[in-house]
């Protein structure tokens, strides 16, 4: 059976055991809640795991917050010959219809989710450009800017401040984690076997 391109939080719970679920949430956002048995391979990092996630045991399912990133993630698979499919609504959508999110230990640090990063950000920024804009009003171009960059963001579904954000230390991945969910992808049986 082919994976259909995308599947709803349903069809993929009925499936979670053929598929192998990729998250490319940053390490951070996967902490704070992953399907089950999902791996984590960011976005920025996919093509670095393009050789293990072509030998993938069972269908690839792409998983991100609320389904742009994973579509991202397909078209760079897509331009290498591997299928996978998506979420429909992400972690964000499967948790909406009450299925179980894994989550670290109680007491392991986990970072927000970009989305509650971006927000923070932006609206810590407008307030700052507020603010500094009393004592001089150039200073209100930077709140302009922000609502500007979330206008494009929404228009586009890009989002230029959760890129920067995602370079952030918090955000990245060690390179023993990655190479560690790589080296889980290998030891997992191959599809064509």
């Amino acid at each position: 059976m082919t994976t259909p391109p995308t599947l709803d939080p349903g069809q993929a719970r009925d499936r979670l055991t053929e598929l192998t679920v990729v998250d490319v949430r940053t390490p951070g956002e996967y902490a704070s809640g992953h399907l089950p048995g999902a791996l984590n391979v960011p976005l920025d990092r996919i093509r670095r795991a393009l050789p293990a996630l072509r030998a993938a045991h069972g269908e690839l399912l792409l998983v991100c917050a609320s389904g742009a990133r994973a579509e991202n993630a397909r078209g760079i698979l897509a331009e290498h010959g591997i299928t996978a499919g998506t979420l429909t609504g992400g972690t964000t959508g499967w948790a909406a219809h009450g299925h179980e999110l894994h989550r670290p230990a109680p007491g392991t640090r986990t970072t927000w989710s970009m989305e509650r990063q971006v927000r923070f950000t932006a609206g810590t920024v407008v307030l700052t450009g507020l603010g500094l804009g009393q004592l001089h009003p150039a200073w209100l171009l930077l709140s302009a800017g922000i609502a500007g960059g979330l206008v494009f963001s929404a228009l586009t579904n890009t989002c230029g401040m959760a890129a920067l954000l995602a370079k952030l230390p918090h955000n990245r991945p060690r390179p023993a984690d990655l190479d560690a969910t790589l080296a889980r992808l290998a030891q997992r049986p191959s599809a064509h076997e």
